[in-house]
């Protein structure tokens, strides 16, 4: 059963261009060069990224392709979640509720789980090289999630980018960040708090907007004279425009101003400015979220998209469908990093819900593939929940459905529900625990 709105309510472009040319300008590291893992009779997955998409392939992939060897390569040495990471940041839940093990899952569904950098994808060679060693393929699974794209704003500037990354972070990744932004809304007395949006596409959850709720609320709640200001290069508020706009004007009035069509024009860190398109913005602290775009090693991959003018798109060029390497077909990229699927709508909502059904349907992709069968299509949809005020807890939510329209192209009906409410906390309860039952758990 697929974990959608409606089961529950029955169960109750400067960065890019400097980016291509930095990571293509890296040379290669492939160190140590002894061999990781040899190759048996099996042939092999290599999944690369231990998130919600990269858990699901591997779990999927052995449940339905037995005869394949599964390894999943992950640098952390456990398992963060991004979504509901929001709440975390303000004790709404704790930290064991997002944090799991990755030996428990690989053990019990049988797959191989490394902890190892991973420094290098060789496509010709079908070889991942890692900081242990190299490992070869017969499939690659790419679930590495996103980068910060500092060059943005920075240029070649690493020491900006150095500084803003460790005294502005964003928790968008999951690391050490998180605990630090945790800290910083501990620690804040008062003032102007800043928060810079990314321009979309962009990682969400955590959703920006979310987040500003819960701060707002931590600090109404502990009588913090504080004012965030969010500045957003949309014009509006969106998804979920009513609903959020609810809460920033009934519930959070005197500490959240939304300033719309606010495109970055110069983050200074050091001197605590930020110039956009809507006005010059001082601030005592804040979270700079710089754009976002593919992971690393898809760059150094060499899996970015292009614009028809030539220029790099930041996102993974995929079959929009079935999520493989037009040009290698046994190279899949799912989750965050994935590149535009539609014309009509563009890229699909970088989440986790997204990544897990991605990773289920590239698992049948790929037992497909091993079997010499034709690829049958497998629709995805989205799920989130954000939680808005947390006395009482109260949630709004999203979903979107997805279809092949008479043109064979992908088409979205977004399906906002505006209303806060208790009920939909508890909605969004149900399905992560239905998720962490797909791939940490059953």
């Amino acid at each position: 059963m697929n974990p959608t709105r409606r089961t529950f309510l029955q169960a109750g472009a400067l960065g890019v261009a400097v980016v291509s040319q930095t990571l293509s300008a890296q040379p290669l590291l492939h160190f140590p060069s002894a061999e990781l893992m040899p190759k048996g009779r099996q042939r092999r997955v290599v999944i690369v990224g231990g998130g919600w998409g990269g858990l699901t392939a591997a779990r999927h992939l052995r449940e339905q392709s037995p005869d394949l060897e599964v390894v999943l390569l992950e640098r952390n040495p456990i398992f963060w979640s991004c979504p509901l990471s929001n709440k975390w940041l303000i004790d709404v839940i704790d930290t064991q509720f997002l944090v799991h093990s990755y030996m428990i899952p690989a053990r019990r569904h049988g797959y191989t789980f490394i902890q190892t950098e991973v420094s290098d994808i060789d496509r010709a060679r079908r070889r991942v090289h890692t900081a242990q060693g190299y490992i070869d393929y017969d499939w690659l699974v790419v679930s590495a999630g996103i980068r910060y794209g500092f060059e943005a704003w920075f240029g070649n500037d690493q020491q900006a980018a150095d500084y803003t990354r460790t005294t502005y972070p964003t928790a968008y990744i999951p690391s050490a960040e998180h605990a630090a932004v945790k800290q910083k809304i501990r620690d804040f007395k008062g003032g102007t708090f800043v928060m810079t949006l990314p321009p979309p596409p962009h990682r969400c959850p955590p959703s920006p907007y979310e987040r500003a709720c819960l701060m707002a609320w931590y600090f109404k709640a502990n009588k913090i004279p504080a004012k965030i200001v969010i500045l957003d290069p949309k014009p509006i508020v969106a998804p979920i425009t009513a609903g959020y706009n609810l809460a920033f004007k009934e519930l959070y009035a005197d500490i959240i101003t939304h300033v719309p069509k606010a495109t970055i024009k110069e983050v200074d860190p050091f001197n605590k400015v930020v110039k956009t398109a809507a006005g010059d913005f001082k601030f005592d602290d804040a979270l700079l979220m710089t754009p976002h775009q593919a992971a690393d090693l898809v760059w150094k991959a060499g899996l970015i998209g292009k614009t028809p003018q030539g220029t790099p798109t930041g996102w993974a060029d995929v079959h929009p469908l079935f999520y493989n390497v037009k040009d290698d077909p046994q190279v899949f990229v799912i989750g965050d990093s994935v590149g535009a699927v539609s014309p009509h709508f563009g890229h699909y909502p970088k989440s986790g819900h997204v990544a897990n059904k991605e990773g289920r349907a590239v698992a049948q992709y790929i037992s497909q593939q091993a079997r010499g069968q034709a690829l049958t299509h497998v629709m995805i949809d989205n799920l989130c929940y954000m939680l808005v005020n947390n006395t009482p807890r109260e949630a709004i939510s999203v979903q979107f459905d997805y279809k092949l329209g008479a043109d064979g192209l992908l088409q979205q009906t977004q399906i906002d529900d505006n209303q806060r409410r208790p009920e939909l906390w508890q909605e969004d309860l149900r399905w992560v625990e239905w998720m962490y039952q797909d791939f940490l758990k059953a």
